[in-house]
């Protein structure tokens, strides 16, 4: 009996033993951490080689290749995570969402950001989740883009006979006008994001154009400036250094931002005092009425008020404006895709009238251009920053609280795994093999305005304007290019991804004169 005992007694100690020595090796690989990308500097990291090309998302794509779907980076003394692979984006925005949420303060979002009360940098908290209510439910619902449909017809519409106009006027012997594109489509969009938050426009007899040429230089400033490293945020003990300027230009652009929001906001106010009704009620109109009931965080209602027109206003125009300019030349680099979609405009459209928003639902190889658009040319090809507010485990790995995320959708987007000839302009995919696949945050194979609770809120619009200009623009005009040469598409990386080169296109009309009187 007592060697029973004595035989049952050890069979418990190794028994023990043999869990804990299992628990002690899961504990262990539970705490490994990414691996670390070669080439990181002292102090610095690796800042010199995500530099060194001006396109980083490339750069880090490549480190993807050698280093797997998740590895680690040091920007400055700061530590990220970067991510290249849909499996790992989905654990991020569906296990981790909350913790993910959050974005890492630094000094661009301070300064353009007014303090971060602008709701795209605040970090993740209650303030958040207030200001991400109301633009869900008040400035950005399905309610509002409605409203605001009629506004995004007639600016498209009055930008083609724009078009029209300038043709008329200056062709050439070959019966061609050229123009740049990046401009036009800016200035489109432009025209309806005013409209919809101040319900001025940006051309017409009665606009002063040097002001429309401040706010559009002022807003390009803005993403440019957002999108650079400064010193200080990597390497805090230097923040007094200004290397570069580019805190004294972020300033001076702060400046130049909130004169403007402080005149459209006075503008509004006066009316609203003076008793003068408006056929519809602007952003600031809805935000005036709203904000006061509001947890502002501390901030008071006004710089509320502007920061949120400000980055509604900046990511509307600049963003958009880039995927335009992306399409047009991805079409005009692939002519049979764009004889393909005036077939399919002048099948489902017609040419006896102009396109508008009702006709988009019927245009499907248009949808599937701009969502190969969005796969090979995200916006923004590495998504805004985010924080970790926990640690927590992904991809197998261990993440500390306070490490960075940097989601490389450029890379994500184009797995071989996922698309065949991955880095190919093929719209048909979207008509057969991921013909189900949309672009809002559900399939994170293709994410291009982010996933989870902290996506894009403009969505709607960033489409839909996308869909109305190109249409409106392939539908009314024939477009080429000077000496019919391929479109360079090189580009420099900021905030959002641009073409180096401006776009020139020749435009000669493919409508009845009528249309564009």
């Amino acid at each position: 009996m007592n060697m029973m005992l004595q035989y049952l007694d050890g069979a418990i100690i190794a028994g023990l033993i043999a869990v804990a020595f299992v628990l002690y090796h899961a504990l262990r690989r539970d705490r490994r951490k990414p691996p670390e990308a070669a080439g990181g500097w002292p102090l610095i990291g690796h800042l010199p080689i995500l530099g060194a090309s001006g396109q980083p998302h490339v750069t880090l794509g490549d480190l993807a290749d050698k280093y797997g779907p998740i590895f680690c980076i040091r920007i400055g003394i700061r530590k990220a995570v970067v991510v290249s692979s849909w499996e790992v984006a989905k654990e991020c925005f569906t296990t981790h969402d909350v913790i993910v949420s959050s974005r890492p303060r630094f000094t661009a979002a301070k300064i353009l950001g007014y303090d971060y009360a602008n709701f795209s940098f605040s970090p993740y908290g209650s303030f958040w989740r207030e200001m991400r209510k109301i633009a869900a439910s008040e400035l950005l619902s399905t309610r509002r883009f409605e409203i605001f449909g009629h506004i995004r017809d007639a600016e498209v519409h009055s930008s083609l006979k724009e078009v029209y106009k300038l043709w008329a006027n200056k062709r050439d012997d070959s019966g061609t006008v050229p123009m740049e594109m990046k401009r036009w489509f800016g200035d489109t969009n432009l025209n309806v994001i005013l409209r919809m938050i101040t319900g001025k426009r940006c051309s017409g007899e009665d606009v002063d154009e040097e002001e429309v040429r401040r706010w559009r230089d002022v807003f390009r400033e803005f993403f440019r400036l957002t999108g650079l490293v400064v010193l200080g945020d990597a390497l805090p003990f230097l923040g007094w250094l200004d290397f570069g300027g580019y805190v004294k230009e972020m300033k001076k652009t702060a400046k130049e931002m909130d004169k403007i929001m402080c005149q459209w906001l006075e503008e509004n106010r006066q009316k609203r005092a003076s008793g003068v009704l408006k056929t519809e009620q602007d952003f600031i109109d809805v935000m005036l009425s709203v904000v006061h009931c509001a947890d502002l965080g501390g901030y008071d209602a006004d710089t509320v008020i502007k920061a949120t027109c400000s980055v509604i206003m900046a990511g509307a125009t600049d963003t958009t404006a880039v995927t335009m300019t992306w399409g047009l030349s991805l079409l005009l680099n692939h002519r049979d895709v764009l004889k393909k979609v005036q077939d399919e405009l002048d099948a489902k459209v017609g040419k006896d009238r102009l396109v508008s928003e009702t006709d988009i639902n019927k245009l499907e190889y248009l949808q599937a251009v701009v969502k190969e658009t969005l796969r090979l040319y995200p916006a923004g090809p590495l998504s805004g920053p985010r924080e970790f507010t926990e640690d927590c485990t992904l991809g197998g790995y261990h993440i500390e609280a306070g490490t960075r995320l940097i989601l490389n959708l450029w890379k994500l987007q184009r797995d071989q795994r996922v698309w065949s000839e991955a880095s190919e302009f093929r719209p048909e995919r979207f008509m057969g093999t991921h013909k189900e696949v949309d672009v809002k945050g559900q399939h994170f194979e293709l994410i291009p305005f982010g996933a989870g609770r902290r996506a894009c809120p403009g969505i709607a619009f960033g489409l839909q304007m996308t869909h109305l200009a190109l249409a409106g623009l392939l539908q009314a005009f024939d477009v080429t290019t000077p000496s019919d040469a391929a479109v360079d598409m090189s580009a420099t990386f900021g905030l959002t991804h641009i073409k180096t080169d401006p776009l020139q296109v020749l435009f000669s009309p493919r409508l009845s004169p009528s249309l564009f009187r």
